[in-house]
């Protein structure tokens, strides 16, 4: 896979990942390193999030959210999707 290739990748979190600053952290990492897409909290206690940008830099967000605490990731199933041609912007949505 090309690091430098965008890329769109639907990542569902489970472990210790709601009630522990994990959207927000997910926000300022994403928006720092200049990724886009969202990320919300779902009902089953997993954290849902869809995030788009060079692949490099998708890897750096999920390797730098495993090493935030109290967050504690135990499992990340992830699916590639189309990438998104007019997606401008990180943000938190609601709890589904």
């Amino acid at each position: 896979m090309d690091e430098k290739a965008a890329a769109r990748w639907h990542v569902f979190f489970s472990g210790r990942v709601q009630h522990v600053g994990f959207r927000y952290t997910a926000l300022y990492l994403a928006r720092e390193l200049y990724l886009t897409g969202w990320v919300r909290n779902c009902a089953d206690g997993r954290v849902e999030m869809e995030v788009q940008g060079p692949v490099s830099r998708i890897r750096k967000l999920l390797l730098r959210l495993k090493g935030q605490t109290p967050i504690r990731i135990e499992r990340m199933e992830v699916e590639n999707l189309p990438v998104r041609a007019f997606d401008r912007k990180f943000e938190v949505l609601e709890t589904v």
